[in-house]
């Protein structure tokens, strides 16, 4: 590599948007708890010289903390992404046989912030706020920046301020996000991901457990979905535009991730 090309990587600030991975954190009620034990601790099993050893054991579902999820994650009517059928995608019990995390390649692309909280003069957007098309373009015209195909486009809720709150997981009074409608825009544009900072990156009414964007961005376009990022640092600095690094773990058959993302601007 020229210097110069390393220099201005280098020279780049780095955000990270990943949250922390400690007991007690919020996870999606329809997923398993988040389990932390240290195994073995020092002193457990001695070593020559005085050494010794911890390690730990975690148990966990992939929709923890900050995750990516895989397209086989949702299917409609039994048809996942790519017109795979469900039943057979996901025989055998060892996860699913296609479109599992591990066949997602590392991320590196040009990441989009659309502070949507920002915009509306807000910490913390309330629960019935939907982002449709029309006021997510209107963000973006605001913070001067075009999103184009083969984006990764973030939406800051503000929620993450809340991530430690109880009221974080409780879903039933709705929760900001993207509309439908706004899923179709960006997925007509062409985005390689959408999230968010929010359990399930799209708008969900009070009472209710409609998962649309869900089925249009991981089923009908084949268009990757990051949940729980962090992206308060990120807008606080007004970085609208950067470069998204991040990469899901290996695991075969899995229907999601946990990641950590940098934004380096």
């Amino acid at each position: 590599m020229d210097p110069t090309e390393l220099a201005s990587i280098v020279g780049k600030q780095v955000f990270d948007l990943g949250t922390s991975m400690a007991p007690g954190i919020p996870v999606h009620p329809s997923h398993p708890p988040y389990v932390f034990t240290l195994q073995r601790r020092h002193g457990d099993t001695p070593r020559p010289g005085g050494l010794s050893s911890a390690n730990e054991l975690i148990v966990m579902c992939g929709h923890t903390g900050t995750h990516l999820d895989a397209l086989g994650h949702f299917a409609r009517d039994g048809v996942m992404c790519c017109g795979l059928q469900a039943a057979d995608v996901q025989t055998g019990g060892k996860g699913l046989r296609n479109l599992g995390v591990e066949r997602v390649d590392p991320i590196v692309r040009r990441g989009i912030l659309l502070d949507v909280a920002g915009a509306e003069g807000v910490d913390v957007l309330p629960n019935d706020f939907a982002i449709t098309a029309d006021i997510a373009q209107a963000v973006a015209r605001a913070q001067g920046v075009e999103v184009r195909a083969g984006d990764a486009v973030l939406v800051r809720t503000g929620l993450m301020r809340r991530w430690l709150d109880p009221a974080f997981l409780d879903l039933t009074n709705g929760q900001p996000g993207v509309t439908a409608d706004c899923a179709e825009w960006l997925a007509e544009v062409g985005v390689f991901l959408g999230g968010a900072d929010t359990m399930t990156f799209e708008f969900i009414p009070a009472h209710k457990d409609d998962l649309p964007v869900h089925g249009l961005f991981l089923v009908d376009h084949g268009i990757y979905i990051l949940e729980n990022a962090d992206l308060e640092s990120l807008a606080a600095a007004g970085a609208h535009e950067f470069v998204l690094v991040t990469s899901p773990l290996k695991f075969v058959g899995a229907t999601a991730s946990p990641v950590r993302p940098l934004a380096l601007v």
